[in-house]
């Protein structure tokens, strides 16, 4: 009985892998994710990020990893990382503002934030000796969005600021 539960439920995990294939790929390509992040580095004055292979190689494996769940859970490799999900579509594109729509709550004086609010993951696109980027998207099983971006250097060193 235990076999097949586990049978069953890794050919539904399959069956979404082979359905994300045929996904449209909209603002999710690599130059959309580039872009995205750029601009907000070039707000800030810091360089432009490139992409890696090898990073979003990275950031596929552990995409295709939640794929069954969806669940926001650090990989805790070697990378900086940011996560986001959807229970509907979202694009890449959107997935990196919303991470730089934590801006508003950064302050830069006290390289801190709003009290009850987050800002690591704008803290991160902005990151200033992270030079390479790598992100992922997929769909998962449940009909959410799961989109991994992984930042080479690594940032959010406490007590440094990011730019």
């Amino acid at each position: 009985m235990g076999i097949s539960k586990i049978s069953t439920k890794l050919i539904i995990c399959m069956l979404g892998f082979l359905a994300q294939l045929q996904f449209s790929h909209g603002q999710n390509a690599v130059q959309d994710y580039l872009k995205t992040h750029n601009s907000a580095r070039a707000a800030v004055g810091v360089g432009h990020l490139t992409w890696s292979n090898t990073v979003a190689d990275y950031a596929q494996n552990y995409a295709n990893q939640r794929k069954c769940d969806c669940r926001l859970v650090h990989s805790s490799g070697p990378y900086g990382e940011n996560l986001a999900w959807s229970s509907g579509d979202i694009s890449g594109t959107a997935a990196v503002n919303m991470w730089v729509g934590e801006k508003a709550y950064y302050n830069y004086n006290s390289n801190s934030c709003a009290s009850g609010q987050q800002c690591g993951h704008y803290t991160q696109v902005v990151w200033r000796n992270s030079v390479r980027v790598g992100c992922a998207k997929v769909r998962c099983n449940n009909g959410g969005t799961f989109i991994i971006c992984n930042y080479d250097p690594p940032g959010n060193y406490n007590g440094q600021r990011p730019y």
